[in-house]
């Protein structure tokens, strides 16, 4: 079984591994830097430590996304938190070596799905690029496209 933070971009349904998330934070105050590639939002202050703010839309190659009060920044844990868990299988992707926050438009339902449920990526889902894409599960009336955070946060 794998459990997948589900999320919207715009009306596009997409979700990460549950293992891969630090924490989901309502509470944005990012202060832009520049300069920077254009899916870097900026910086954010998570209790001390400094966090990298990408706006996953701009680099999913969609539109920017506009902060709105159903904006979530999502956490992810560092390749250092990840290790015991790469270690014992659980998962194999890895994130960075910094914290890094993903922007997104709002957030949906945890996600529960037996692996088997879980079907190859088309080379283009929703005008995002197969590279990006892990795979894809049928939901009730939508499609979830899991993301590939390792591929996505390769410069």
């Amino acid at each position: 079984m794998r459990q997948y933070a589900s999320f919207y971009i715009g009306e596009s349904l997409f979700g990460i591994d549950v293992l891969l998330v630090r924490e989901i934070n309502r509470n944005i105050d990012i202060t832009e830097v520049d300069p920077s590639p254009d899916f870097i939002k900026g910086l954010m202050n998570l209790r001390g430590q400094i966090v990298s703010v990408t706006d996953l839309g701009v680099r999913l190659g969609l539109s920017k996304r506009e902060m709105t009060d159903s904006t979530c920044c999502i956490v992810l844990k560092t390749n250092q938190e990840l290790e015991r868990i790469i270690e014992e299988g659980l998962i194999a992707e890895q994130t960075s070596d910094d914290f890094v926050g993903l922007i997104v438009d709002r957030i949906s339902d945890m996600i529960t799905v037996d692996e088997a449920e879980i079907e190859p990526p088309p080379a283009n889902m929703n005008g995002v690029d197969g590279k990006y894409l892990g795979g894809v599960i049928k939901l009730d009336g939508e499609l979830l496209a899991t993301l590939r955070i390792g591929e996505i946060l390769t410069m």
